[in-house]
């Protein structure tokens, strides 16, 4: 496995690469790789001849006051996962590398960044965007792989490559969950032993919004929501809900009724961790 510490090292790679027409899929992380993280790494070994694995916790995605410094960066442990796996190149750039002084150049998907996450963390995915689009460029991947935890990320960049015309496949990963039902993320460290057992009360909740469209009828947004707050405020003591909605599950518009395929999504502070979570009715 390679290590590339610069983008200028990573474009001479990925050149060599495509000048023997090989493949190339890349899976962009903040680091403390996990199960979900190893998930979208199998996927892109099993369809790309060269997988690329980019670790940068990047600042511009957190807002003042976020959990940037505290972000946990577990490098030397990182490195040894990805090597194990069988990844081909590590991409491990400097703040300086990505963001040299006097950089000014940041990407906006309108409509799409300023809801649900967006409007609790304002920027958050103008900084998601613009790194998203530098990865892109500087890898030049065939195929990047994105989790479905992160719903809306996921939605954003999606539109992003189909606005500014990138020549990347996006492949949407299901959702990694411990065997309680909580969705694998690497916040999850920060959660107490008694914090990660309530919250599988997160994933029982969305469960159940399912049974009760699909089995029981109930089609309003508004009744399906304050069922969702109930029982995660009954099974996680001391909740906060940053939000709870149902969006259109491609350009998550709002909606009012369940008709048809719709994602059920939603931010829940347990403790000091923010936890996101979603689930996707196809029909």
């Amino acid at each position: 496995m390679k290590i590339a510490r610069s983008p200028q090292l990573l474009q001479k790679l990925v050149r060599g690469l495509k000048l023997k027409g090989r493949t190339v899929g890349l899976v962009p992380t903040m680091g403390a790789l996990h199960h979900g993280h190893l998930s979208l790494i199998n996927k892109s070994l099993g369809q790309n001849d060269a997988t690329i694995v980019s670790i940068f916790v990047n600042p511009s995605q957190f807002g003042p006051g976020e959990d940037y410094l505290r972000y946990p960066r577990p490098f030397a442990r990182d490195k040894e996962l990805c090597r194990a796996a069988g990844v081909d190149i590590l991409f491990a750039p400097t703040i300086k590398a990505m963001y040299p002084r006097g950089y000014l150049t940041f990407i906006q998907v309108e409509n799409m960044s300023d809801i649900l996450c967006g409007s609790f963390r304002p920027g958050h995915f103008r900084g998601v965007a613009t790194v998203v689009a530098k990865l892109f460029n500087i890898a030049s991947p065939d195929r990047a792989y994105f989790g479905q935890k992160d719903y809306q990320q996921l939605r954003v960049i999606e539109r992003m490559v189909k606005d500014l015309n990138f020549l990347v496949k996006i492949v949407p990963c299901p959702i990694v969950r411990e065997p309680s039902g909580l969705a694998v993320s690497s916040r999850n460290a920060y959660l107490s032993r008694e914090e990660k057992t309530s919250s599988s009360a997160i994933s029982k909740a969305l469960q159940q919004a399912s049974y009760l469209i699909k089995y029981r009828g109930l089609k309003n947004t508004g009744k399906i929501i304050n069922k969702l707050k109930e029982l995660i405020r009954s099974g996680i003591p001391g909740a906060r809900i940053d939000y709870i909605d149902i969006r259109d599950i491609d350009n998550l518009e709002k909606l009012s009724s369940v008709e048809g395929p719709a994602a059920i999504l939603c931010a829940v502070w347990v403790g000091k961790t923010r936890l996101i979570d979603n689930i996707i009715l196809k029909s």
